[in-house]
């Protein structure tokens, strides 16, 4: 049932460049001349305004107003960038950026998640973001969804609920239309693994349900039907792109030398990016690791463990080759061991493997994310090998980034400096000594916002948002002035290394004033 194939990719590129002095050697050179810098936001995270002119109420606002959030933090106002839109795009203007990818809500476009529900100002809201930022000279990437469910949807099952693909095509359909004439890159989903494995599976994320079993299948058929809406109706006249971006991890077996460690590392790989990239990316179907596990585990077991709704063969037809290019959310690396998970539902137990870190990986303020930045480089050549090169699509990293605490240093962010500097090294290891086609690199995130269970007590942002201050003033942070710098040298200077840029910039700007660009200079008239 199970092929070698991947296990055999996984020790090839674990033994590729297998010392750490070759490893983690800085290379001084230039993105292609075409590579699009992008820094994002999502909506919940930001906007605010969660009430305001129509809106309906998300899964996250229900989820933040019944108390699941650090304490008790809500979204309701966050950023206000609801109210701040030209203030945001001054800040990007500022960044050099010339992408800004953003997530459209959802509720404050259909506030029941329904056409019927069509709330005019929400619509206009997008309307003058988008104007804004083409009038800048900044071009829109627009996520359609990003976690931020309209309530009323949920109330009739959310995504376990077979309805709802037909409720996302539509909602796609109506973006499209209104806005498909100046945005020419859509994603259908950002992180939907995070959707299903933490909204319906674990519970710690909205709707806290503990139910993933139609989820995957439903997001899977609603991204498929969305791309088809586009490809039938507007991509002659439009000429944009559909995708669709995904997260992921990158793995090791934590011992080399065991070959069972080798293919656990391989089943999470599948279990998590698989599960979606593969009947995408490759044959409209599961891939045979994920469903040859479970089969197994559910032969050896008593009782049903765990199982995947079927899909048709029209249905893999239709959802094989639905995207224009793979986006790919980023942040750490894992080390895997085989274990026995026995017969008890869940990820790691149906999967047969654990997760670990090495201890010499610098910890975060996040439990979970682990400063591994060659991991990266490897996790982007295990996609060009078993998803691009089949499918031929360019590869956008739509989401790297890593948090600090709110009560750290909030404006010499060296650690975020640091980490940013080295991730994007590796991306340019991959495209230039590694042949691998990646196009865009994108920083989460423009500004601190509110980070789901966490609130606002882990920070991503370049900018620094004080939230005890009802005018929410931004603060441009170390790393603000670092990735601009990084953006108007297409990459790493020669005969410049991480230490002496973060050193030089540290010096020159010592002192960083509120509500401020990395340079007025660089605005955009």
């Amino acid at each position: 049932v199970l092929d070698n194939h991947g296990a055999m990719l996984h020790r090839e590129l674990s033994s590729q460049i297998c010392t750490p002095s070759v490893r983690d050697d800085f290379l001084n050179a230039s993105f292609p001349n075409n590579f699009q810098w992008a820094v994002s936001s999502e909506s919940f995270k930001v906007e605010g305004g969660w009430s305001e002119g129509g809106k309906g109420e998300t899964i996250w606002d229900r989820f933040s107003h019944e108390g699941h959030v650090f304490e008790n933090q809500t979204a309701d106002m966050a950023c206000d960038s609801y109210n701040k839109l030209d203030y945001d795009v001054y800040l990007l203007r500022g960044l050099m950026t010339r992408t800004f990818q953003f997530s459209l809500s959802w509720a404050r476009i259909f506030p029941t998640g329904l056409r019927g529900s069509l709330s005019e100002t929400g619509v206009l809201y997008y309307d003058q973001l988008i104007n804004t930022l083409l009038q800048s000279g900044i071009e829109p990437s627009v996520t359609l969804h990003h976690w931020d469910l309209p309530q009323a949807l949920q109330e009739k099952g959310g995504w376990n609920n077979a309805s709802i693909v037909e409720a996302f095509k539509d909602f796609a359909d109506f973006c499209f239309s209104r806005y498909g004439d100046r945005v020419k890159t859509w994603s259908t989903f950002s992180s939907p693994w995070v959707i299903s494995h933490f909204g319906y599976g674990t519970g710690d994320h909205p709707p806290r349900i503990t139910d993933p079993v139609v989820v995957t299948f439903n997001i899977l058929r609603s991204h498929a039907e969305a791309w088809h809406v586009y490809n039938d109706k507007y991509r002659k006249q439009q000429g944009g792109k559909v995708g669709v971006s995904l997260n992921s991890d990158w793995t090791e077996p934590q011992n080399p030398s065991q070959p069972q460690d080798i293919e656990a590392a391989e089943r999470y790989l599948h279990f998590t990016l698989g599960w979606f990239a593969h009947p995408i990316f490759v044959n409209g179907d599961y891939p045979v690791k994920l469903t040859g596990q479970i089969l197994e585990k559910n032969k050896h077991c008593s009782s049903e463990v765990a199982r995947l709704p079927a899909f048709t063969e029209s249905e893999r037809k239709r959802i094989q080759g639905t995207a224009d290019f793979f986006g790919l959310n980023h942040y750490t690396s894992y080390l895997v061991s085989q274990v026995n998970g026995g017969c008890l539902p869940g990820l790691n137990n149906v999967g047969d493997f654990q997760t670990h870190v090495d201890p010499a990986w610098p910890p975060t303020v996040s439990s979970s994310i682990y400063s591994v930045p060659w991991g990266l480089r490897r996790l982007l050549n295990y996609i060009s090998d078993e998803y691009t090169s089949v499918s031929g699509v360019p590869i956008y990293i739509t989401g790297n980034g890593v948090p600090t605490g709110y009560n750290t240093n909030l404006l010499n962010d060296t650690q975020r400096v640091d980490f940013l500097k080295k991730y994007i090294n590796e991306a340019l290891k991959a495209i230039n000594l590694d042949g691998v086609s990646v196009e865009r690199f994108t920083v989460q995130s423009l500004m601190d916002g509110f980070e789901g269970p966490q609130g606002y007590s882990e920070r991503f942002g370049l900018h620094y948002v004080n939230f005890d201050d009802m005018d929410r003033p931004r603060t441009p942070k170390e790393s603000a002035y670092v990735y601009s710098q990084i953006i108007e040298n297409n990459g790493f200077e020669p005969n410049s290394s991480p230490k002496q840029m973060a050193r030089s910039e540290a010096s020159r700007r010592a002192f960083l004033p509120p509500s401020d660009v990395p340079s007025k200079s660089k605005v955009v008239k």
